[in-house]
This record gives structure tokens, C-alpha cells and sequence, in this order.
């Protein structure tokens, strides 16, 4: 993606968001108008402009495909970013090939910004392997079920960087690590940013605050902003209009930038909406209500950027329709894909558990292996 201020028209400049009482960075207004910032800027060419929305508009429909998949009881579960598209593909692409990404389980936009297949998570979720692949290849590790416990991950590999002295400069490395307003309450994340701070990591914690841990809302969790909390650690923090993918990139831009230039860590809020359930065993009607789901969609991310193209005469109907076709071609594959994919043995639960494997977990396979064994000898099938 390109840098620099931006060339497309400004037209005003407000100190709040949309909601009037939040501040925060935003360069574009739900309805797709763009705002002039001080300190944060893009300058794309309109190729770049149409592969972000693009970029949004295929990972939603991989989502709803996979949502549709599990409700038709072929994954096990599915965890929705349904109104997370801007916050995932506008932090992803600000990332530098050398960058290292640590993910919760819903950073499918970033994984797909990544370059890695859509369907690596749906085998974890199909329940046919561990859910693992080379992080390295891709700079991307693995999804993380354990709620938080990544940010320590992400903060001891962004202290390697520093020991390997891979920071100091334009071609430095950085590290990101996401997680949700949830586990910004977790013992963990805490834990993390204070390494961070006093090794002077150069590492982003990339909060998408979609207001709702599970079904705690976020006011019952802190008594300040999430972004504030870094000032506590000894670092900056900012909060970015989650569902603007414009500011979401220029922010974790202007973040990682100053990680890989040995400046320390960044505590990013990046400010959104979970529109859906927080997984596929959640029932959000429960402990939301229509009104404010309903408020949200006005805020829609694809949405705006899709007003922004129109207006900026950046694309046309053709080319959005262009890019729906093309994103139901993903999903029709990725659908595909999944129904092919053939049931593991049950044996290959024990793989991989320990690298030089364990005298216990010997036993317990062995043992498995003659249980199945009993029902061959018995012609059960």
C-alpha cells in the first residue's frame, strides 16, 4: 500500500465521531465522506482503494459461508467478525511482509490478508486437525482458543526481534498481536504490556473493541477507555474508528512504524461492532437489543468505503457487482472444500501433542488403538 498525506477532497474535520461523543481517528464518515486528520493520512491509488473494499466484501462472504456451514452442522463452531471487516483488513494491510501476526480465533481478515488459504481455520473448526500450519511461511501464527494468553506469546517473540536486532530502523520487523475488549480484562494482556513497556518491545496490541465480551458489554469491564489503559504501562495508546478502513490502516501504520523503529509499543483501540453472535452458541438477542444492532448497521464498513468509491468516482456498479461474483465463487469453493474433507483417524489426535513425545501419551494411544481394534475383532464397523 502506498503512503503520504491523501490527494482525494477533503471536506471538514469534526473533534468527535458519529455518535458525538466519542473521540477518535476517523478519515471517512459513515456516509463515506473523508475527513482530514492532523496526524494520520493515506494517500492510495484507486487500484488500492478497490482492493480494500474488495478485501472486505470476500471476507464477509467467507464468514456468512462459514457461519451457513456450521448451522448445517458441519463445523463445530464458528466464531463471526461480521462488522469487524475494516478494523482486520486495514490493520493487515499496513503490515510489512517481515511483520509477525499473532491472532485470537476471528482474525479471518487477516489471515486472508496474509495470503494464507480461508480454509486452514475451518479445519480446526471441522474438528480434522489441530488447527496448525507454518507460521513462518506466512508470518502468521497460529488461532488461539485460550482467551489472552497470546499477548505474552507476541511480546516474547517481539523481544527476540530486539535481541536479534531486527528494530532500529526503516527496515526493522514489528509484531502485532489482536485480541477483543474480552480479553483486555484478562490477567495476561496485562501481563504482556507491562513486558512490552519495560523491554521496550516493538510490538502493537491491536484491540477490536466490539463492545461485547461474549455478553458482558464493555462499560462493565473498564471504568476508562480501553485506549487509556496504556498510559498505566508507560506507553501510548489510541483509538481508531474501527469501522473505517482507511483510519484503521494509516493508525496501525504510523504504530508499526514506530515499533520497527525501536520507539516501543502501542496499545490500539480500534472502536467497532460485533453484529452478529460472539460465536455460533451465542444468542445476542439475549443481552442487546434491535435498536442498537440496528444503529450499528448504519456504520456498516463496507458499506461506507463502498459510498466513498461512488463518490469519489473510484468505481462504478460493475466493478460491485464484479466483486460479488467473485467473492460467491470463493465461498461456493470454500464450501466445497469443506464437505471434501476427509475424517481423520482417530489415532492422529495424539500427533503432535509433544515434539519428542511422552511414555504417557504412549500409553493412552496404545490403549486407544486396541479399543478400536476390539470392535474390528467383534465385525463392528
Amino acid at each position: 500500500m502506498s503512503k503520504g498525506n491523501s490527494k482525494r477532497g477533503v471536506t471538514r474535520r469534526p473533534s468527535k465521531n458519529s455518535s458525538g461523543d466519542l473521540e477518535f481517528v476517523q478519515l471517512l464518515t459513515p456516509q463515506g465522506e473523508p475527513i482530514k486528520h492532523p496526524d494520520y493520512s493515506v494517500n492510495f491509488t484507486d487500484e488500492e482503494y478497490r482492493a480494500l473494499y474488495r478485501d472486505m466484501v470476500i471476507v464477509r462472504r467467507l464468514d456468512a459461508e462459514s457461519l451457513s456451514l456450521q448451522r448445517q452442522g458441519e463445523l463445530a463452531l464458528w466464531a463471526s467478525l461480521l462488522g469487524q471487516e475494516a478494523a482486520q483488513v486495514g490493520s493487515a494491510r499496513a503490515l510489512r511482509e517481515k511483520d509477525m501476526v499473532f491472532p485470537t480465533y476471528r482474525e479471518h481478515g487477516v489471515l486472508w490478508c496474509r495470503g494464507l488459504d480461508p480454509i486452514l481455520p475451518l479445519k480446526l473448526f471441522r474438528c480434522v486437525n489441530q488447527g496448525s500450519w507454518d507460521p513462518e511461511s506466512h508470518r502468521f501464527h497460529m488461532y488461539t482458543i485460550v482467551i489472552g494468553a497470546h499477548a505474552l506469546h507476541a511480546v516474547g517473540y517481539a523481544m527476540g526481534v530486539t535481541k536479534d536486532g531486527k528494530v532500529g530502523s526503516d527496515d526493522g520487523e514489528a509484531v502485532i498481536v489482536y485480541f477483543g475488549d474480552g480479553a483486555s480484562s484478562q490477567g495476561d494482556v496485562a501481563e504482556a504490556m507491562s513486558w512490552a513497556a519495560v523491554f521496550n518491545a516493538p510490538v502493537v496490541f491491536f484491540c477490536q473493541n466490539n463492545q461485547y465480551a461474549i455478553s458482558e458489554p464493555v462499560e462493565r469491564q473498564a471504568r476508562i477507555p480501553i485506549y487509556q489503559r496504556a498510559r498505566g504501562f508507560g506507553f501510548p495508546g489510541i483509538r481508531v474508528d474501527g469501522n473505517d478502513v482507511l483510519a484503521s490502516y494509516a493508525v496501525t501504520r504510523a504504530a508499526l512504524d514506530a515499533a520497527r523503529h525501536g520507539q516501543g509499543p502501542t496499545l490500539i483501540e480500534a472502536y467497532t461492532y460485533r453484529m452478529g453472535a460472539h460465536t455460533s452458541s451465542d444468542d445476542p438477542t439475549r443481552y442487546r437489543v434491535d435498536a442498537e444492532v440496528e444503529a450499528w448497521k448504519a456504520k456498516d464498513p463496507i458499506s461506507r468505503m463502498r459510498a466513498f468509491l461512488t463518490q469519489q468516482q473510484i468505481a462504478g456498479p460493475d466493478f460491485f457487482e464484479a466483486i460479488d461474483e467473485e467473492a460467491d465463487k470463493h465461498a461456493i469453493e470454500l464450501r466445497e472444500r469443506v464437505l471434501a474433507m476427509p475424517d481423520p483417524e482417530p489415532v492422529s489426535m495424539f500427533d503432535h501433542v509433544y515434539p519428542g513425545g511422552s511414555p504417557l501419551l504412549d500409553d493412552e494411544r496404545a490403549e486407544l488403538v486396541r479399543y478400536l481394534e476390539s470392535f474390528e475383532s467383534e465385525g463392528v464397523r
